[in-house]
This record gives C-alpha cells, sequence and structure tokens, in this order.
C-alpha cells in the first residue's frame, strides 16, 4: 500500500533524503523514526506527491505518486507537518469542504463527518474559526481531514504534537483503531509513540535508513535487553556477593533510579541465581526484574554512531 524505492531529495548542498526504500501492507502501522532533521517529513511530503523526488519512485495503493497523482491523492489520507488550514474559516466549513474535495456526497456525507468530529471531539468548536483554535484543536482538525474519507492509506506527520496527555492518548487510541485493513504510517521523534501504537519501525537519520524492525525487534538490539536488575540498600556490597556468579559480565548503576545492572557476558545470569545468592549472603534487595531494552540507547546508537550510558 506505500511503496518507496530509491527516493532521494536535496536541497541545494544539503542531502536531505537519500535512497530511502521500504514497503508497508495492510494492517501494518509504520512509524518513522529519528531525530530532527533526519528526513521524516521530506520523505512523507514526496509519498504524498506535495515534493517531487530527484531520484526514485513512490506508490500509494499502487499507484505511482508521480504518474498517476490523483489516483494515489484518493487513496490517502495525509496530516502534514503543522496541520495547516484556512485560518479564516470555521471548522465545520473547512470540514465540509474538505468532504466536497473527497466527493462525499448523498448518504455517505454525513457519517463520515459525524465520525470525524466525534471522534476527534470537534463539536464544541465546529463555529470557531481555525486560527482562534489552539495548538492542540488545529491538529486535532487537521487530523480530522485526514481521516475524513475513510482512505485505506493514513500518513501522519507528528501526530500528537501539540497535545497534551490525554489528548495524545485519544489519537493513540484513534490511530488504533483505524489500523486493522489500513496501512499507517507516522512521523514521530517520540520513543514512547513508537512502543504504544508501532507494530514496525524504520529508523532513520542522515536521510538514510538505519533500522527497519518491530519495536521488539529494536528492543532486543539494546545492551539493556535481557540484563538482570534489582535495587539493593548497600550496592558495593550486592556486587561483592555476587563476584563469581555464573553469566555475569560488565555491571552498572542506573544513575536514573538507581538499581543495578548486570549486563549478559554473553548470556545473562540467572535471576534466581541472582536472587539465592543475595538472600544467601544477606543483602537488602527489591524489585529484581528482567529488563526489556531500551529504545532511547537503541535510538542514540544507530542515529548517532555513540556508544550507549548505562
Amino acid at each position: 500500500m506505500i511503496e518507496a524505492e530509491g527516493l532521494t531529495k536535496r536541497f541545494d548542498a544539503r542531502l536531505a533524503v537519500d535512497q530511502l526504500g521500504f514497503v508497508a501492507g495492510p494492517g501494518e502501522v509504520v512509524a518513522l523514526l529519528g531525530p530532527n532533521g533526519a528526513g521524516k517529513s521530506t520523505t512523507m511530503k514526496m509519498l504524498a506527491g506535495y515534493l517531487s523526488a530527484d531520484a526514485g519512485r513512490a506508490r500509494i495503493a499502487r499507484h505511482d505518486v508521480a504518474r498517476y497523482p490523483v489516483a494515489a491523492r484518493r487513496a490517502l489520507g495525509y496530516l502534514p507537518e503543522g496541520a495547516p488550514g484556512y485560518g479564516e474559516m470555521e471548522v465545520a466549513d473547512f470540514l465540509g469542504f474538505i468532504a466536497d474535495l473527497h466527493g462525499l456526497r448523498g448518504p455517505a456525507r454525513a457519517p463520515r463527518l459525524d465520525f470525524a468530529i466525534g471522534r476527534l471531539a470537534l463539536r464544541g468548536v465546529l463555529r470557531q474559526p481555525i486560527d482562534t483554535l489552539s495548538k492542540g484543536f488545529r491538529r486535532r482538525v487537521g487530523l480530522a481531514a485526514a481521516v475524513l474519507h475513510d482512505p485505506p492509506v493514513l500518513m501522519l506527520d507528528e501526530p500528537t504534537d501539540g497535545l497534551d496527555p490525554n489528548q495524545k492518548h485519544e489519537v493513540r487510541g484513534l490511530i488504533r483503531e483505524l489500523a486493522p485493513g489500513r496501512t499507517i504510517l507516522l512521523s514521530t521523534h517520540l520513543l514512547e509513540e513508537v512502543e504504544a501504537i508501532a507494530t514496525r519501525a524504520l529508523l532513520i537519520a542522515a536521510g538514510r535508513l538505519r533500522a527497519d524492525d518491530t519495536p521488539e525487534g529494536l528492543l532486543a538490539r539494546s545492551r539493556h535487553h535481557g540484563a538482570v536488575s534489582f535495587l539493593a540498600t548497600d550496592s558495593v556490597a550486592a556486587l561483592a556477593a555476587l563476584e563469581g556468579l555464573p553469566g555475569l559480565g560488565d555491571h552498572a548503576i542506573d544513575p536514573r533510579d538507581g538499581r543495578i545492572l548486570l549486563f549478559a557476558d554473553p548470556n545473562p545470569p540467572d535471576p534466581a541465581a541472582v536472587l539465592r545468592r543475595l538472600e544467601a549472603r544477606g543483602i537488602a534487595h527489591s524489585g529484581l526484574r528482567i529488563e526489556r531494552g531500551r529504545l532511547d540507547e537503541v535510538f542514540r546508537s544507530l542515529t548517532t554512531g555513540l556508544p550507549e550510558v548505562a
């Protein structure tokens, strides 16, 4: 449903997107993840036909974006960066205008407008000009316009930008609700967004694809994945008690919460053996667990080439 093949875009001397390629199918929620300036928005603009690619091809629902732009756009719901709209128009008039553009007429029109307005909680601002809305409400109006015509492909550029935590929860719920049978590509730099809603993540930096994996697969690349961690009243005594334990490799103290981290060497130590050793030596401890891994560590490593810090 979304195909990018060797997409390349240059702005003067700066190479913004460098031979980017991927395919996304029905039912996938794909997060385009990367730091600011990585090329996420430029990639989306090329896929939407808003920017022409210098090289490569883009297809939406098997329609070549450059050769068949109208057919591609009929299959696409697109929320651009910043959710631009016509500021002088009232919300109701703007959404009616979008419905007209998509040819929504007859019995299909009212249910789609009701769904978009209701699901994005816009009934209270329908008669307000868009320019008078908060950033969060403008974002919600843009998202309503993107889903209005029930497209099989959705592309959302920073869909929760400017929303408060409750609004983010609502929008993420909507994305999960829309996902079955649909293809959704969203750009984000929020790692929690990837874990919350994505089935797959494309991590890009400096316009190049650095990883294409599930969130679980990315977590498995983390040094912390599989590490045993716990809290101890006396960290020095706890580490001394564990010396010589099979599987015990490097260790660290997490600066965020003081947890002791026991890393794999090459396999992680047995949590039950760690527990027995601590109890046998009378070390006060709590909260022993196996770590899932940390996306921030993988993100840092893949986008900067710098090692993680414990």
